[in-house]
């Protein structure tokens, strides 16, 4: 099964899927992101492009999660990536459907003005890409809204009980507790540290 988290900047997802990962067995992380912005960085800088736009990118994503997913080495591959254009939903959902794969899409929610705080409260070395992402905020309420799937409102949900209601909903068993508070907190750090690119 593939856990597709969709959402806005800032709506969640990352932390979403790797305490989603932490705490169900035989799962794995995929971040499609990670070969977007390699891609993005090969070409020339005047003429980058969101990376999403690269054909490239979205054959790559269904072949990676293809040999992930189809390798039976995990119940669940978790995918935290923002998706809103129709044409690349249909072509990145619809490819891995055409192939087989169990897809859970599940859209994280939340208001532009929860979006806006939570961007505003990430680590100062990553302000430069949260102005881009603060720009996104409307294209991206206005695309997850016409989108199928699983909604999950975050606006009033903290870390755990989104990581409760996704599990639930696809069908995870979580096999650990949440973390104390201390150390969700630690950990929160490191995920956002481990994330910038």
């Amino acid at each position: 099964m593939i856990v597709w988290l969709n959402g806005a900047f800032g709506a969640g997802k990352t932390h979403t899927a790797y305490e989603l990962v932490r705490r169900t067995d035989g799962t794995v992380l995929v971040d499609p992101e990670i070969a977007g912005f390699g891609l993005q960085r090969t070409l020339p800088p005047a003429m980058r492009v969101d990376f999403q736009e690269l054909r490239a990118w979205r054959a790559g994503v269904i072949e990676v999660l293809h040999r992930v997913e189809g390798s039976g080495r995990q119940q669940a591959v978790v995918v935290p990536m923002t998706l809103v254009e129709p044409d690349v939903v249909e072509e990145v959902h619809g490819g891995l459907r055409a192939a087989g794969l169990d897809l859970r899409h599940v859209v994280l929610t939340a208001s532009p003005e929860t979006i806006r705080r939570r961007l505003r409260s990430r680590l100062e070395g990553l302000r430069r890409r949260e102005t881009w992402a603060m720009r996104q905020i409307d294209r991206c309420v206005r695309g997850l809204a016409t989108l199928e799937g699983h909604r999950v409102d975050t606006d009033a949900l903290g870390l755990d009980a989104v990581v409760e209601e996704v599990a639930a909903h696809v069908g995870l068993p979580l096999a650990r507790p949440p973390l104390p508070p201390w150390r969700a907190q630690v950990r929160r750090l490191r995920v956002a540290a481990a994330v910038i690119r």
